[in-house]
């Protein structure tokens, strides 16, 4: 199979600079050589998809849609954990759909470079619906960058979104997905994972810009002996942002476990809603949520909503969640070291919003970073 074939540019380089510019701000990069694979889904169709020639043999990468054409079996993994009846998002997609990303990470294969995927809208008011498919063969070790994202120069631009992710067997993958959407955008992604035995899926998520509506709550299956899940979620919610984010890991294998990891802030009228849930059908599993919410003026709301379930004698379930304002004390002290108010603030929210969790590369790490020493960050 040639996946290239449908390719509407050449490289990446050959965007209009100020998409590169801002496709940068979700991980994704023009520098291919630094990734194992790219692909760029713009408004309805897949212009780009690449793997580096050190990687052809462990990575396919290309549009769902002409997977579904050229690989027979691929049909099979649509709609298996994900119902495509669950809301009236899920079901506008199962009617009609532009394509996605459909990647194939080879038995046994280490991918050491990250892999990295965008979901660009450049079109004022339109609705992208894909349908994206993610399969970790058994023994097979890669990470993913998934930046989603709109134009800068337009206010508004719908995304619905389907991602079923199978981590089979013996197999580790990190999916790393930063948002960046218009301000007035709304997006619901839908997203199931199932994870095999001795398996590992690691999920960071990033928010750091405003939005209008954002809903999402990803469920992970750990059906698998010594399956493990890990969502780790960043949020910082500005100007009249309305996010309402979470997870469920539902713990069904031998020593199965999960960790569910959060952390939010809210301003300006904003509105944060931080669920995670965990259950328990396995009396070996451990689990532990932790959601944590800073609140920087009183016209914000937020809410931490822990759920745990244990169906099982047994299992070991755990929560801590806490909501509130930055300790006046903290601020005082650090003004007393030589810094102003709104440079104390930031200091405080920059280590509450410690992007160390997540183990991402350097040069995404670095460019996270950037963004919240912007001078107007948490002022």
């Amino acid at each position: 199979m040639d996946e290239n074939k449908n390719n509407k540019i050449k490289s990446l380089k050959d965007l209009p600079h100020e998409i590169l510019d801002s496709i940068i701000t979700t991980g994704v990069i023009g520098e291919e050589d630094e990734r194992s694979g790219s692909f760029l889904h713009l408004n309805q169709s897949t212009i780009y998809s690449r793997i580096n020639k050190i990687f052809e043999n462990k990575v396919v990468m290309m549009d769902t849609k002409d997977a579904i054409k050229e690989i027979s079996w691929v049909k099979d993994y649509l709609w298996r954990l994900v119902d495509k009846d669950k809301d009236e998002f899920t079901r506008r997609v199962s009617q009609d759909w532009s394509g996605g990303y459909f990647i194939w990470i080879q038995k046994n294969a280490k991918v050491e470079i990250p892999l990295q995927s965008c979901l660009l809208i450049t079109d004022k008011n339109l609705e992208q619906r894909v349908h994206n498919i993610i399969i970790a063969e058994e023994g097979s070790d890669a990470q993913i960058i998934t930046g989603c994202l709109t134009h800068p120069d337009i206010d508004k631009g719908d995304h619905l979104g389907i991602s079923e992710i199978y981590v089979k067997d013996n197999a580790k993958l990190r999916f790393s997905m930063i948002h960046h959407w218009a301000k007035k955008s709304m997006v619901r992604p839908r997203t199931g994972i199932e994870v095999g035995n001795n398996a590992e899926f690691i999920s960071n998520y990033l928010s750091l810009h405003p939005v209008d509506d954002v809903q999402m709550y990803p469920v992970a299956h750990c059906n698998g002996i010594n399956s493990k899940t890990v969502f780790n979620t960043i949020i910082y919610a500005e100007n009249h942002t309305h996010i309402d984010v979470g997870s469920k890991v539902i713990l069904n294998g031998k020593n199965s476990r999960a960790n569910i990891i959060s952390r939010n802030i809210s301003k300006n009228n904003s509105n944060v809603i931080a669920r995670g849930k965990l259950i328990a059908n396995t009396p070996t599993c451990k689990g532990h949520l932790e959601c944590m919410g800073l609140l920087l003026d009183g016209e914000t709301k937020m809410e931490a909503i822990p759920e745990l379930q244990v169906n099982v004698e047994g299992a070991e379930l755990s929560h801590e969640a806490a909501v509130g304002k930055i300790a006046e004390n903290e601020i005082y002290y650090l003004m007393t070291r030589g810094l102003s108010e709104d440079e104390a603030v930031a200091v405080i929210i920059r280590g509450f919003m410690d992007i160390g969790i997540f183990g991402l590369p350097k040069q995404l790490n670095d460019e996270i970073k950037n963004i919240m020493n912007r001078k107007d960050f948490g002022s």
